[in-house]
Order: structure tokens, then sequence, then C-alpha cells
């Protein structure tokens, strides 16, 4: 491929970003991205971000990248800050794949899990948030606000912290006492509202319409996306285009990694450094389905769902915005959904501990409790490398009482 761009280390305060425009796949306006910008002002959907890959040597740059530090930011080429000085990082590393061994119900499945748990602030929300906040630095942007069913705004805390700018995280009532307590610790004006992330979303885009602030939730802003993104460039980086699982199994509520592995997937695949995209399989709770049942249903976007209920706060998101890019990463890549019940949530947390030595929350241990369904509908099949992501740690839900969560 054309070999024009080469990163230098000692360039000065250039990462060598190779961003391009900001795209809308609903109705394919464009938007320069040199100035603060959330949702598409044509339409009001999600806006995507595009690089020049014409300027990448890919064969080059891959080979570069085992010599760089082991940092989500050695793919900066394909990360939207453009200066040295804007990087807001709190040393995010390359987090490991570990290989699970037999698991019942999954007969002859080769599974490996990659743990996301030891990344800062205890998810894989550090990596959008160290991408979003280092833009927003960047393009002058003071105040940054989010909904979050707990992690992201946590993650948003710290990240605004070490960045020096204000912080507001708006937070179901029923969110572990520990990420209160910990978004709180990292300076973060704090608001605790009734009701699900749907409800809570609202409120805070209300109280931010009139108190200001820059709106930070998923897939409302572009950049999160870019963060979550490296999770599929390293998942490439790590396990090499000859070894890459055959699909991958992911705790689905509001979807952006789903749409951020599938974009860097796409990226890889159009710089030629990938044929086939492994399978994207979205596992939701059966009490807060409505990704899973838009698969099923053939459906153009996910309806809300009623009475939404589950253990798992990060999977309660009753109606993803931009649902209709998380079909797209799953229908594209040949994947599907299943849901899986509480009580297999809860088992899988108990057995990824102490059968594996795996600290998961509830989240990312649905992965696990979905495996036999997975295999009983074939979507997962016997010989084939299949790969669990574990997007955070449990430690923050330890000691909570069911019951106090579905409160």
């Amino acid at each position: 491929m054309p070999g024009e761009h080469r990163f230098h280390e000692d360039s000065l305060n250039e990462t060598g970003s190779l961003l391009d425009q900001l795209e809308c796949r609903a109705c394919c306006a464009q938007t320069d991205p040199g100035s603060p910008v959330g949702v598409c002002p044509t339409c009001g959907q999600a806006l995507m971000a595009t690089y020049d890959l014409q300027r990448l040597d890919a064969r080059v740059w891959l080979r570069e990248l085992s010599g760089r530090p082991p940092s989500l930011w050695k793919y900066r080429e394909l990360l939207p800050v453009g200066s040295t000085a804007s990087i807001v990082t709190l040393g995010e590393p390359i987090t490991p794949v570990i290989e699970l061994g037999a698991v019942a119900g999954a007969d002859g499945v080769e599974l490996s899990l990659k743990d996301d748990g030891g990344l800062p602030t205890g998810s894989f929300k550090a990596r959008g948030m160290a991408v979003a906040v280092s833009r927003a630095r960047e393009l002058g942007l003071k105040e940054l606000f989010v909904p979050s069913a707990g992690n992201a705004g946590v993650a948003l805390a710290a990240y605004g912290a070490r960045a020096g700018l204000r912080v507001r995280v708006y937070l179901p009532e029923s969110t572990p006492a520990p990420m209160k307590a910990a978004a709180r610790s990292f300076g973060a004006v704090l608001r605790t509202l009734p009701g699900t992330l749907r409800e809570v979303g609202q409120a805070a885009r209300r109280e931010g319409a009139r108190g200001g602030g820059f709106d930070m939730s998923t897939l409302r802003e572009p950049y999160r996306l870019e963060g979550k993104k490296t999770m599929g460039l390293e998942i490439f980086e790590q396990l090499g285009p000859d070894h890459l699982p055959d699909a991958i199994v992911y705790p689905t509520g509001g979807g952006t990694g789903l749409v951020g592995m599938f974009k860097a997937l796409s990226e890889l695949k159009a710089l030629g450094l990938l044929e086939r995209p492994p399978r994207l399989v979205a596992v939701q709770p059966e009490g807060c389905a409505p990704v899973v049942r838009a698969l099923r249903d053939g459906s153009a976007r996910a309806e809300p769902w009623e009475s939404p209920s589950t253990i798992a706060p990060g999977l309660l998101v009753p109606a993803p915005f931009a649902s209709e890019r998380i079909l797209e990463a799953v229908r594209e890549t040949r994947g599907g959904g299943v849901t899986v019940t509480d009580l297999e949530i809860e088992a899988a947390v108990q057995d990824l501990a102490r059968r594996h030595g795996v600290s998961s929350s509830p989240e990312a241990a649905a992965t696990y409790a979905a495996l036999p369904q997975l295999v009983r509908e074939h979507l997962l099949r016997p010989g084939e490398r299949v790969l669990l992501y574990n997007t955070g740690s449990g430690v923050p839900f330890l000691g909570l009482r069911r019951e106090s969560a579905l409160a």
C-alpha cells in the first residue's frame, strides 16, 4: 500500500494521527472534526471518525507496533488526538489474553478471555475515556458530563481530574455504592437519580442544556468509540491474523464495545491486514435484551425494552442510542446474540473466580454464562477458537446482595 506516512518518535508535539473527517453512517453527512461536536448536526445520529488510511504503510506500521510502549496509545495513527501534549493517560496497559481451558457446556471449544479488569479505574471504560478526554482537552473543552451505570462515570471522573477538567456524573440511585464513592473521590460532581440509565440520561441532557458542559454519553460524541476501538486492535496484534478467534463474545449494554471492535476490524481490512473478521456475538440479560430481540426479529433498530431489570448495572440499557450501528456490527460479521438469566450470571461470576482465578463484573460474566446456550444454538461450534471479553473487574460488586442490585 502507499507509504507516504511514517511516524517518528522525535516528531515535535505530533502523534501522527491520520484523523480526516467525522462521518454519519445514517445520512452520510461529513463534519469537520476541528471543533467540538456531538451527534450529527444533520440528522442527530452517531458520528464516526474516519482516517486517511491511504497515507499509512500498513505492513511497516504493523512491524513498528512491537517496538512501541505497551499502551493503547501505540495505535496513535488510528486515534483522533493530534498533539502529544493533549494526551491524558493513567498508564493504560495492553491487557492480557488468558486461556481458560475446558468449560462445562462448551465441550471442544477452544476458549480464551481478554481481561480489561486491570485497566485504570477497573474496566474497559478507561479506553474510551482516555481518548475522549484527551480529544476534549485538545479541542479546548473545560467541562464534561456523562450519564452512566457506574464504570463510565468513574472513568470520566478520573481522566477529567487528570486533565484538570470539571466533571459531572449522573448515576441511577441503584448504582453500587463503591462506584458512587469512586466518582466522588476523583472530584466529580455527582448526581444520583431514580430510574434506569435511559431516564438518567434524559435528565442529564436536560440539565446539561441548561448548565453547560459537553455530553460524553455513549455514541453521542465520536471519540469514546475510538478508544473502544483499541480492543479490536489489541486482539489483532496480540493473536495475529492467522490466530484470531472465530468469534468474540461480548456483553452488550450501550453497545459501544461491539461497534468499536467492528470499526477496528473494518479499518484493518481496509488496510489489507485482515481478510475475514471474527464473528461478534452479543450477550444480554433476559430482563433487558433490546439488541438480542432486534437480532432475532430482524429489526432495523432496537426498540425500548419495557420494565427492564438485571443484576448487571452496565447491561441495564433499555434503549441503546444508535442501535443500528450495534446491529450492523453483529450482522456484518455473521454473528448473533443470546440472553442469560440473572441466576446464570451470578453462577458465572463465582465459576470464573473459583475455577479460573478471574475477577469478573456481572456484565462480563454474562458471556461465560452464555456458553452452553451459544453451543446449543450453533452460534459456537466445537473446534472453534472463541474469545470472551471481560470488560471489568468484579471488585466493586463484592459483598453486594442480589436484591439490592435489583432495587
